[in-house]
């Protein structure tokens, strides 16, 4: 396993997890600063290393009357404000290779957003850049189908790697995990975020926009850092009722210590194992079951 350094930020370390949060969207100055400066109090207080995330533009809304945030510009603005007045690492979504270069000066992480985690001119633009790039497995594809993904970013000579599992496509308007792919991504030799809040999200549910089960979210993360995730991803607001993007499947800002508390302890009873883990990195379905 392959760790990822960012400053004094480690992924990979077998007896922590980083915490990856923020509101889903950039929605004003003084909100970003507001929540990166509470989660950031609450990870400290806990010893847990954080990266704050908010994106500049949600380009995959549901409806054209969705809020997207204040786009490439201004939101990348507000990010370096955070990291000027609270010192801390962002990471922001980016949806075209136009946009890679100017994100990148300002973005620890630069993200692929799952919905483009097959795009390879995005992935090679990120890989380029040599800052961490965090690519989420689309709900389309298996976890073994990361592997290409990881190939493509290697190609540039980047090992600045996290892959993320955030659910699968469960018929309509649903998703489901599968514990598994957070193993055998990471028997590709990097670090494996866990987005708990994307994995309880209903695309589309509510017609013009996504629903979410938020209650299965400390569920979710608890399992996930059980079996090796090195990263907890959440989304998290003070009031995900008037959140602009994802509210439904926001954490609220709350309940976020008492999680962390809970996280921290299963990863301290078990912690991961020093070694790659030998699952395998192919579809094992018996080859009679695949015939028709």
């Amino acid at each position: 396993m392959k760790l990822v350094q960012l400053n004094n930020i480690t992924f990979g370390d077998p007896h922590s997890f980083v915490l990856i949060a923020g509101p889903c969207v950039i929605e004003s100055e003084t909100s970003t600063l507001k929540h990166a400066e509470r989660i950031s109090k609450i990870a400290g207080e806990l010893k847990i290393p954080y990266v704050f995330k908010s994106s500049y533009d949600k380009a995959n809304r549901s409806s054209i009357r969705s809020f997207r945030g204040p786009g490439l510009t201004q939101g990348l603005s507000i990010l370096a404000q955070v990291k000027k007045e609270l010192g801390l690492p962002v990471l922001s979504d980016v949806h075209s290779v136009e946009e890679v270069k100017e994100a990148s000066e300002i973005l620890d992480i630069i993200q692929v957003p799952a919905f483009l985690s097959r795009q390879t001119d995005l992935i090679i633009a990120c890989a380029k850049t040599k800052r961490i790039v965090n690519v989420k497995k689309g709900q389309f594809l298996s976890p073994w189908d990361m592997k290409n993904v990881v190939e493509k970013i290697e190609s540039t000579g980047n090992q600045n790697i996290l892959l993320t599992e955030r659910g699968a496509s469960f018929g309509y308007n649903n998703l489901v995990n599968d514990f598994r792919a957070i193993p055998i991504m990471r028997s590709f030799g990097y670090p494996v975020v866990f987005d708990a809040t994307h994995s309880v999200q209903l695309p589309g549910g509510l017609g013009n926009r996504s629903g979410g089960q938020a209650e299965f979210i400390p569920v979710l993360a608890r399992s996930a850092v059980a079996v090796g995730a090195d990263a907890i991803f959440m989304e998290v607001h003070e009031d995900p009722k008037s959140a602009k993007s994802d509210g439904p499947n926001n954490l609220p800002l709350s309940e976020l210590k008492g999680l962390l508390e809970m996280l921290k302890r299963i990863r301290e009873a078990a912690p991961l194992d020093s070694g790659d883990r030998r699952v395998s990195t192919k579809n094992t379905l018996p080859e009679k079951s695949l015939k028709v």
